[in-house]
């Protein structure tokens, strides 16, 4: 079997390019959506105990959440040392699951993936890239995005270039949805002949 661990910067299309691998069937691990679930779940009393004020009605606010985290690193190590034990112990349960299953092929979604050492738990990676005018306006047209907080995200993120020479496979997705369906295919058949 092959594991693909896929990630890319914030506005450069990473969402849409593992929906394509699992719109071809690929079993696709999201930890963006594990991260969601937890916030209504298992994580909720320990973010409560962790930053007072930032859960209502059961649920963490991500939006209060990020405004008690943003720009103070402290506070953020403090976030990930509760969260990122509890999205680890997920990416196992898939990775168990997938291992017992007849998939031969399947990915792991996760933005920060070489910035955490996940590249090292997976046998490839793919990069997901495009340039930087389309980053940037995608990820202001988002509802509540601001440049401060578009330029702290980004800080936390290892720059787009070094991912692209890190990657085994590349999708620039500056060039449409089709374009990188056609790109997400070329991966699934050089990963295919490995398979062999």
């Amino acid at each position: 079997m092959i594991l693909l661990g896929l990630t890319g910067s914030i506005g450069t299309g990473k969402s849409t390019t593992s929906a394509l691998f699992a719109a071809r069937g690929v079993p696709v691990h999201d930890a963006d959506a594990t991260v969601h679930a937890l916030y209504r779940g298992p994580a909720v009393p320990l973010i409560a105990a962790e930053f007072p004020g930032t859960v209502i009605d059961g649920i963490v606010d991500r939006t209060r959440l990020g405004a008690a985290v943003l720009g103070d690193a402290l506070a953020l190590q403090r976030l990930e040392a509760v969260i990122h034990p509890l999205v680890r112990q997920a990416e196992l349960s898939f990775r168990a699951r997938i291992a017992a299953s007849a998939h031969r092929l399947a990915v792991i979604d996760v933005p920060l993936l070489f910035e955490t050492g996940g590249d090292l738990r997976v046998d490839a990676t793919v990069v997901v890239t495009c340039d930087a005018v389309t980053q940037r306006a995608r990820v202001l047209s988002r509802p509540g995005m601001t440049v401060e907080k578009f330029e702290n995200i980004k800080a936390k993120q290892m720059p787009d270039a070094d991912k692209r020479r890190r990657a085994h496979f590349l999708v620039d997705s500056g060039h449409g949805f089709d374009s990188a369906g056609r790109q997400v295919d070329a991966i699934l058949r050089a990963c295919a002949g490995m398979l062999r």
